[in-house]
């Protein structure tokens, strides 16, 4: 008896551990076209949970009707199967996907979007089928019906435990999402085939074909996961899709869907032609006097590449700069493709936040421009942080924070500079020149000491440095203050998401 059931039970575990690793490899599959908001959290997890039901609802009317362990092999076989092949039948539709994103495309995008989510549903139903499937054959005595039930659901939640770590910390960073769906296949379908072998040797040998074709298949190179036309470099990392692109005689890093520039470099660079550029401003907001001089320190948070510390090296200095980025991956590729080799500049893998709460000292400029775009983390837009931000500027600092926005609708930039408004008392914006772009960016920059767009004026007229003078040109017109309103956020509610759900709403259906 403990023969037969010991393999049964295996099978609950290995489907529970696949379960979740599908669910977890699924999001990384999506990150490069669609970003990581909680957006397509919701939506994967929703219809992971509806796939599972159904199973769950199929799984029981087949073993009541065969009952024969047979059957339950050659379902989690077909179900392995299905799992290797997800991110090869994906790969045209997430080429579609890709334009839809950047174009906002709402018909293409939604319907691109559910067409990837359907690619799941099949082995994950199939997946659903083995916790009722098993207690049926399990279960031989009524009496024992509720002792093997906790078993099979014990087992599974083990396994989806163990899917979890294993896919988040190994398969993806060793293998990549690719040959981590085929791992997680090939997990399931070997002891299944296995165990079918003895009981139906044809099927069990047409399935162990099966699977020496998508091996050979998974040894192939798989290519660039997003392929641009200068495409120099790509990786998975822990947290983000990395990719390294070149754009003419300049390289520039995309993370994720891509619709965002989140670095840029070239040889000889003084000025980036960005919103990075804006960021050398930040300080002459502060009351007047305030000199080039003055400026001795900067905290970046969201270093990426490194663009704003080249910047303000480049500007003021090898002053001391703490670089403060998420993602070791992305500061190891700032090394090899950005020249962020400054010596005074210190980059720290961490979360900006945490770093703010713990090893940060005091700073003239504190920058931040950490972000998924259009998505910022939500804990580094409240009065809550921004109370520990001004904490943590010297007497005479100021906070700058990057937002992105389209030529009308100002949202996020609105609600940010509120809830700045409720820690600092002063607060200007600059709106970056779109040049006739439907979309762009704005500094939001606060003072830690109350002054006016006198004091700015002041301290910008005696600027000698030629490319201080010239952002104060390009910012001629486009500098204001703050006005009042707007949504504040705070740690326990900041609806960031949802108000740039509004924003690209609005852009989508023309409403200005």
């Amino acid at each position: 008896m403990r023969g037969r059931t010991l393999p049964l039970y295996g099978l609950v575990f290995m489907a529970g551990l696949v379960s979740l690793g599908v669910e977890l490899a699924a999001s990384r599959l999506l990150d490069p076209w669609f970003g990581n908001s909680i957006l397509v959290w919701a939506s994967l997890i929703g219809l992971i949970l509806l796939y599972l039901s159904l199973g769950y609802w199929l799984g029981g009317r087949i073993a009541d009707r065969r009952p024969r362990a047979t059957v339950l092999y050659t379902l989690l076989a077909f179900a392995a199967l299905g799992v290797a092949a997800i991110p090869l039948v994906a790969r045209p539709v997430l080429r579609l996907a890709a334009g839809a994103f950047v174009t906002l495309d709402a018909a293409i995008l939604a319907g691109s979007f559910s067409a990837t989510l359907v690619l799941f549903s099949l082995p994950v139903i199939l997946l659903g089928c083995t916790g009722p499937f098993a207690i049926r054959l399990l279960v031989r005595d009524p009496a024992q019906a509720g002792r093997v039930s906790g078993r099979v659901f014990a087992l599974s939640t083990l396994g989806s435990i163990l899917g979890v770590f294993l896919t988040v910390l190994i398969l993806i960073p060793n293998l990549g999402v690719r040959r981590t769906f085929f791992t997680l296949g090939l997990t399931l379908a070997a002891p299944a085939i296995l165990l079918l072998l003895p009981l139906h040797r044809r099927r069990g040998l047409l399935l162990a074909l099966l699977w020496v074709l998508f091996f050979l298949l998974a040894l192939l190179p798989s290519g660039f996961i997003h392929p641009e036309q200068a495409t120099l470099y790509e990786r998975e990392s822990a947290y983000n899709y990395i990719q390294v692109v070149a754009n003419g005689p300049e390289v520039v890093l995309k993370l994720n869907e891509g619709a965002g520039v989140h670095s840029v470099y070239r040889p000889g660079m003084e000025l980036a032609d960005g919103i990075w550029d804006y960021f050398l401003l930040a300080p002459f907001f502060a009351p007047a006097p305030v000199a080039a001089k003055d400026v001795d320190s900067l905290l970046m948070i969201g270093l990426a590449a490194g663009t704003v510390p080249k910047l303000y090296t480049h500007i003021f200095g090898p002053i001391p700069i703490d670089g403060v980025e998420l993602d070791p991956a992305v500061i190891e590729v700032g090394r090899a493709y950005f020249a962020m080799n400054e010596p005074n500049l210190n980059a720290i893998a961490e979360d900006g936040r945490y770093y703010l709460n713990h090893e940060a000292g005091r700073y003239d400029v504190i920058a931040i421009d950490a972000y998924r775009p259009p998505y910022i983390p939500f804990h580094l837009t409240t009065v809550e942080f921004y109370t520990e931000v001004r904490d943590h500027l010297t007497e005479n600092g100021v906070v700058a924070v990057n937002a992105a926005r389209t030529a009308t609708d100002f949202a996020l930039v609105d609600a940010l500079a509120a809830t700045l408004a409720q820690v600092f008392p002063s607060v200007y914006i600059i709106d970056e020149p779109t040049a006739g772009a439907d979309l762009g960016n704005s500094l939001i920059v606060a003072t830690k000491q109350a002054g006016t767009l006198e004091d700015y004026r002041r301290n910008t007229a005696r600027l000698e440095h030629p490319l201080l003078q010239e952002m104060v040109r390009r910012a001629e017109n486009h500098v204001r203050v703050a006005a009042s309103g707007g949504v504040v956020l705070w740690d326990d509610r900041a609806p960031v998401e949802q108000i740039v759900h509004g924003i690209v709403l609005r852009y989508m259906l023309g409403i200005p």
